[in-house]
């Protein structure tokens, strides 16, 4: 049996566990060091605000150990914020995160709040509800990462690898595509 775990340090990780206990997948959340120390199959980082969940993995030392984890190949879905954590660059700041992904990502790109929206648009060539909130997306794509969704022109999908990551909210929607997609990344590694 597959078992997920959510990083539950800030943000909305308690929406990803309902849509994996709809799909009847195992998981836990992650909240501090030895939460990582239990067996899982893949990882989901979920949205939020980057720099408080940078800031609080490193505080509670749990930065390097996830960030290993990821370079040896464990499976991770990483959702707006998320998706900011795995990026090589973020082009309007210059910290930056995990780094395991080759792509290059702008935060807040759609604007403050009001700049939110709902839409329906092809991931991977099937049309699936998105919704976008304080979105990045990603500006640029390095070697070895496939585009699986483009929104308003923009790169809005992508993976590298075992790496996936959205700039939109899939666990905020009622369709499980996304973790779906995730969940049969995760059964070809095991």
């Amino acid at each position: 049996m597959i078992t997920i775990g959510i990083l539950a340090v800030q943000g909305a990780f308690i929406e990803h566990k309902y849509v994996l206990d709809q799909l009847g997948v195992k998981s836990f959340e992650i909240r501090q060091l030895k939460d990582l120390k239990q067996p899982m199959d893949g990882l989901i980082l979920p949205g939020g605000e980057s720099t408080a969940m940078a800031k609080l993995l490193h505080d509670l030392k749990m930065f390097d150990p996830i960030q290993i984890l990821i370079q040896h190949g464990m499976p991770v879905l990483g959702t707006c914020a998320g998706m900011i954590l795995l990026a090589k660059r973020i082009t309007n700041q210059e910290t930056h995160h995990f780094q395991t992904m080759n792509i290059a990502v702008e935060r807040n790109a759609y604007g403050r709040q009001l700049g939110s929206f709902f839409t329906h648009a092809l991931f991977n060539k099937v049309s699936i509800p998105m919704t976008f909130i304080r979105a990045p997306y990603i500006v640029s794509c390095g070697p070895g990462v496939e585009v699986l969704s483009i929104v308003k022109d923009r790169i809005v999908a992508a993976r590298q690898g075992n790496q996936l990551a959205t700039a939109f909210h899939p666990e905020l929607t009622d369709s499980t595509y996304i973790h779906e997609y995730f969940l049969s990344m995760v059964s070809h590694r095991i």
